[in-house]
């Protein structure tokens, strides 16, 4: 009710604002500005100007064929009796991936919330994950909410990026003392800020879990761009997992979706569990026939991003600025200390060079290549950086 009383109010007052054209902030309300804010798109002179967003392979938009294709979808009720693109685009993934069958779903954090749920059905348990890992940091706390589980952070060796098999089997909890939290799974994530999780440690890791009776689950939102440059396929990697989540709307560039992968007894408990997260579909065709799409022509050019990613660094390098992680695939981290640069003058840079990022944290930020950033956006950057150099 003071909600809408509330809303009612506010309507009024913009409505007067309108009117008598002068600003009116609401009353008690705390206005603050987001870091996904739109920056403008036009130049100060009124000029249009282009804008090139290297703050994720999430900020693509739908090109004019994927948008024919999803005006033109045949569509069905999901819930009901079943969305024919829907269905097909999780036999397709299923069978890319080996696994028996696949759900589509509205997000990464969904597909790989509902995967985690389904393995963990009895408290008290125990996950082991990787404490940088998108499904501890980024997922707001929905593992702990939605499963019960005990976290147990496992830590990479000195000088490794990666987990290690002995250090994953040192953190599981395999004895049935009442006062643990017997562990019921581990998960992963390939790629990890670009960097590619090495394939023979992975199958070590996937042997040592399952012999001790544990189920893996990935989180593989980037796993497209391992297999593209690395040449191992989806099929390879996936079978190292129970259950595996592979995002469509990162660097495939679908306007949204990730399909869950598993076996045929696992995605039926998960579509029940979609469910009841309120995730159910009614016409999703029109998004499946999206995913269609940058299936058959985004991803066979996927490596064209991680070429731009190594074209940038090098000339990032180049004008003094390290390189703080591995290359491997479309992220770059770059370190602009060494340079002298500050923040605010790189900002302003940016905004001047039509280039829209985060700015660096500790000097250090991420930036990101996706389809549609073509080789004159990469020298953007490198001019808006060279530009804030001190003279």
């Amino acid at each position: 009710m003071l909600r809408c009383r509330w809303s009612t109010i506010l309507q009024g007052r913009l409505h007067i604002a309108r009117t008598k054209r002068v600003p009116v902030k609401p009353h008690h309300c705390r206005l603050h500005s987001s870091m996904y804010s739109k920056n403008s798109t036009a130049a100060t002179n009124g000029t249009p100007r282009k804008i090139w967003d290297f703050r994720s392979d999430t900020v693509t938009v739908p090109t004019a064929g994927m948008r024919e294709a999803m005006a033109s979808a045949e569509v069905g009720d999901d819930v009901l009796d079943g969305d024919p693109l829907s269905i097909q685009l999780e036999e397709r993934v299923a069978a890319m991936t080996g696994h028996e069958a696949g759900l589509f779903c509205a997000s990464g954090t969904m597909t790989n919330q509902i995967g985690i749920r389904c393995h963990m059905l009895s408290p008290p348990h125990s996950i082991v994950i990787d404490g940088r890992a998108h499904v501890y940091v980024y997922e707001a706390g929905g593992i702990a909410y939605h499963t019960g589980a005990s976290l147990i952070h496992a830590t990479p060796k000195p000088g490794l990026h990666h987990l290690t098999a002995d250090v994953v089997e040192k953190a599981l909890i395999l004895d049935d003392d009442v006062h643990h939290a017997p562990t019921k799974l581990v998960c992963l994530e390939n790629t990890m800020d670009g960097e590619i999780f090495p394939f023979d440690e992975l199958k070590k890791i996937s042997e040592m879990v399952r012999g001790h009776g544990l189920a893996i689950h990935l989180d593989g939102a980037r796993l497209w761009n391992a297999s593209v440059e690395t040449g191992i396929s989806l099929k390879d990697y996936c079978q190292l997992f129970d259950s595996v989540s592979l995002c469509l709307s990162k660097g495939l560039g679908a306007p949204i979706g990730s399909v869950l992968v598993g076996s045929k007894a696992f995605i039926k408990k998960a579509r029940h569990v979609r469910k009841f997260f309120g995730g159910g579909w009614r016409q999703a065709g029109i998004l499946a026939a999206a995913a269609h799409y940058v299936l058959d022509h985004h991803l066979p050019t996927l490596k064209n991003d991680h070429l731009r990613a190594k074209r940038l660094a090098a000339s990032l390098q180049q004008l003094g600025c390290r390189i703080a992680k591995r290359v491997d695939t479309n992220m770059v981290w770059v370190d602009i200390s060494p340079t002298g640069i500050q923040t605010e003058t790189l900002m302003k840079s940016f905004d001047e060079h039509g280039v829209k990022n985060f700015g660096p944290s500790d000097g250090v930020m991420r930036v990101v290549i996706h389809h549609q950033v073509p080789d004159e956006a990469i020298d953007a950057f490198v001019k808006a950086v060279a530009g804030a150099i001190p003279k």
